[in-house]
């Protein structure tokens, strides 16, 4: 992955935000009604919002719009703005239904909406992403691990911008304009999530999120989805997004019950309630359990949860230019790896793992077919958390892709040095004499790695046409030659 050399946007409080949730397990409250979404506000949708071509300097176009040719594969991508009055939550206790503290905040934010562009191309399930906003900008985390699957199978993707930093980054003097208003006040300067600066935490976030999941589910007046009808939602969202994402199971989803399933990725250290039956997949990296709490978060596998952890794999990865070359286009801030303590990005690619974690959340909840339940990455100490590993410096137990169980490096989720190093994990690989030892030739190393990912596939953590991806990169490699 290319880097362009610029300092990170360092947004403290939202860093904090990662431990402000208590991941300490409370008395459970006694099991809820299943209640329905008609108790959820339905805004008023405005759109599709007439856009530059990308990369125009007015910016008067979808912050992080897609690059990929949506129309190669019968998609389109449109913008909405939706806007209404929200609830202000507060999630403070772990698994205490919210109370609203106000109510009737006005409110006025924007979803971006990639579809199928007929009902024939569409499988019926919108993935619901919570979009991550740790580097200020609207960051669209479960679309960039996963979208050659939703194209594939036909999903539509809606991103949602509900927090107060991805909106209102850049209104003060001095602060970085990554956010929606000053990245492009031509587009944007009508959104706030505050109630003109009434509320400066994010409360009305998780009502407006709510709202945005109702003005799909049933649309009145402009529909987001086109003439598509939804079947199923489903609730996404990584790292700072999957912390709320868990405060809105724990809290909110008893009150809405608006979503079918949840897809939590990149965890933060926080547990789920066991008393809902809506089902929740969680996929971690290593890196989450080093320096994110997820170990101490682990919780036993259910009738409503797996978790999956992905040995090797890091917080942030590598090996593709797709976000890099967003970001510069949009004049964004691109990472500065270069001054991580170890080569930075592990080259493990967990979002593999989520695809098979999507058709697997999918048929649990239309059929009732439990996904597999995951070997947990092996763990020798938890306080400090001290992952097995082997003798080449690879983790021991987890799910292991073929990158990890035909290593050419050492792949792990442990870094150091300024920005957000620790979240980068590392990649080291293997000199020529170690490849030599390890594989005779370039056959044995192509049939290596084609074995592990018909194990992988066998065992429900990877998809066919993932591992067809991965056996041609292993044909186009010089291992062994």
């Amino acid at each position: 992955m290319k880097f362009i050399k610029k300092p990170f946007i360092l947004l403290s409080a939202l860093t904090l935000t990662l431990s402000l949730y208590s991941s300490a397990m409370a008395d459970q409250p006694a099991p809820q009604e299943k209640s329905t979404a008609s108790n959820v506000s339905n805004p008023v949708v405005t759109g599709p919002i007439p856009s530059s071509p990308l990369g125009d300097p007015s910016h008067n176009y979808p912050q992080l719009a897609t690059s990929i040719d949506l129309d190669k594969y019968g998609y389109i991508e449109e913008e909405f703005f939706f806007e209404g009055k929200a609830a202000r939550y507060s999630t403070a206790q772990a698994y205490e239904i919210a109370n609203p503290i106000s109510t009737d905040h006005p409110y006025k934010s924007r979803m971006l909406v990639r579809r199928p562009a007929s009902p024939e191309k569409f499988n019926g399930k919108v993935i619901v992403e919570w979009l991550n906003v740790t580097s200020g900008y609207n960051l669209d985390a479960m679309w960039m691990s996963s979208y050659d699957h939703f194209l594939r199978e036909g999903y539509a993707y809606v991103g949602v911008s509900a927090q107060r930093v991805g909106v209102h980054q850049g209104d003060k003097a001095g602060e970085p304009t990554s956010g929606l208003r000053a990245w492009s006040p031509v587009r944007y300067a009508s959104l706030d999530v505050t109630d003109g600066g009434k509320v400066v935490d994010d409360g009305l976030a998780f009502d407006i999120y709510s709202q945005a999941a109702q003005a799909v589910l049933h649309p009145v007046g402009v529909n987001p989805l086109g003439n598509l009808k939804p079947e199923m939602m489903i609730a996404a969202g990584a790292s700072q997004s999957e912390s709320y994402l868990v405060r809105y199971y724990n809290k909110i989803h008893p009150l809405t019950n608006i979503f079918d399933g949840y897809m939590m990725y990149l965890g933060t250290g926080n547990k789920l309630r066991t008393d809902l039956d809506t089902k929740v997949i969680k996929v971690n990296t290593e890196n989450d359990l080093i320096t994110l709490g997820e170990v101490a978060a682990r919780q036993d596998d259910s009738n409503v949860l797996r978790t999956y952890e992905v040995a090797g794999a890091s917080h942030v990865g590598g090996g593709s230019d797709y976000r890099t070359n967003i970001l510069i286009r949009d004049h964004l801030p691109v990472a500065d790896i270069s001054v991580c303590q170890k080569p930075a990005l592990s080259r493990v690619p967990t979002g593999y793992v989520v695809n098979a974690a999507y058709e697997h959340l999918v048929r649990w909840i239309e059929d009732g077919i439990a996904p597999p339940k995951g070997e947990r990455i092996k763990v020798q100490s938890t306080s400090p958390v001290v992952i097995a590993r082997d003798s080449n410096g690879n983790a021991l137990g987890g799910i292991r892709l073929p990158q990890h169980a035909v290593p050419t490096a050492t792949n792990t989720g442990m870094n150091s040095g300024g920005g957000f190093c620790y979240l980068f994990g590392s990649h080291e690989p293997f000199s020529a004499e170690k490849l030599k030892s390890l594989y005779r030739n370039h056959g044995s190393y192509v049939s290596a790695v084609t074995q592990a990912a018909n194990d992988v596939i066998k065992q429900g953590f990877l998809l066919k046409e993932d591992a067809k991806k991965i056996r041609e990169e292993a044909a186009q490699s010089k291992v062994g030659k």
